[in-house]
């Protein structure tokens, strides 16, 4: 549809909606520029106060992908007329809670009446015009780090099916609830700069190339948008990438979320496979996920120091493939 829109153009815009990276990025001077998106959902979780946290920690997370700061955000809310306004004041307290936690402000927003809950908010932050990381300069020989499991879709069918164990449940609120902030300062050198108490950090002895989050059109999704805008090939190592508790089990009892089998539908067919893989598995890359994890493309030499830097951060990063120059396949997965 966006397609068919007449297009703008404006010299200030360096990431537009053409490129299907994670958030929008304008120029604003010589050294600043503005990292601009927006999200909202329906509740995917029973508990109001982890919803508000999960769609808080959602949305800031494509300002996170793309090596920016959260700097505000702007509530929105659809809200039953006769709803419970205690269910809504936790909602807005867990969200509020997450924007505290990534230091952004939440400085207004908007509210409807609707039938079905949703909630979310638009977020801006601020970048350096030369440091974006976009989804579009992966290069061969690089190596692929993922920081978070996968399977929160599978795992909220669960749930609102009612079926979903407590344990699985725990696992994947805990995920979704985990800011990308920690990934993203190591990243880009704030964390240096804030432990070292000056404004710049030492030169990282990595370099990113692109970056791109997990969310709802999957790793295989998002992976391929990565490959396409780079104009390289990706090999992903199926037995490396970290799956959620109970993540297999779902897959299993048939909890497949409706984005999963679009993701599937849509995106298999630039994929190839090698070894014997289980479908269970084939099915998870395609797993729609919420909050998911930042899909770094690193350069060789760099990749075990990045590694090393995002666990002592406490993120639970691992690789998960390389890139390759080779595009036909786009993608192939082995064991």
């Amino acid at each position: 549809m966006l397609g068919k829109l007449a297009r703008q153009h404006d010299p200030n815009v360096l990431v537009g909606f053409d490129h299907a990276d994670d958030a929008g990025v304008y120029q604003i001077g010589p050294g600043t520029a503005l990292v601009q998106t927006v999200d909202f959902f329906t509740p995917i979780v029973d508990d109001p106060f982890a919803f508000g946290q999960i769609a808080a920690t959602n949305s800031l997370s494509d300002v996170y992908a793309m090596g920016g700061r959260p700097l505000t955000s702007l509530a929105m809310v659809c809200f039953p007329e006769k709803g419970d306004l205690a269910i809504l004041e936790q909602i807005l307290a867990g969200g509020l809670s997450k924007m505290m936690e990534a230091g952004c402000t939440v400085i207004g927003g908007h509210s409807i009446r609707d039938d079905e809950m949703k909630f979310g908010y638009s977020v801006t932050g601020l970048i350096d015009p030369a440091k974006v990381l976009a989804n579009t300069g992966a290069k061969a020989g690089d190596r692929l780090l993922l920081t978070k499991a996968i399977g929160t879709g599978v795992i909220s069918t669960a749930i609102k099916k009612g079926v979903a164990k407590q344990t699985w449940i725990n696992a994947a609120v805990d995920s979704m609830t985990t800011l990308n902030k920690n990934a993203a300062d190591v990243i880009t050198g704030a964390a240096e700069r804030r432990s070292a108490g000056q404004p710049r950090a030492a030169v990282p002895t990595w370099s990113v190339n692109a970056m791109t989050d997990i969310t709802g059109f999957g790793l295989i999704g998002h992976a391929r948008e990565l490959a396409r805008g780079s104009n390289v090939g990706l090999r992903l190592h199926a037995s490396q990438i970290r799956l959620l508790e109970g993540a297999l089990d779902c897959v299993r009892a048939g909890y497949i979320p409706g984005g999963l089998k679009a993701n599937r539908d849509f995106a298999e067919c630039v994929v190839s496979y090698e070894g014997e893989i289980g479908d269970e598995i084939k099915t998870l890359l395609f797993d729609p996920q919420t909050s998911g994890g930042l899909l770094i493309s690193v350069t060789e030499q760099g990749a075990a120091d990045l590694l090393s830097a995002l666990q002592s951060a406490g993120v639970r990063a691992v690789e998960i493939g390389e890139v390759v120059a080779d595009n036909k396949p786009l993608i192939t997965v082995t064991l």
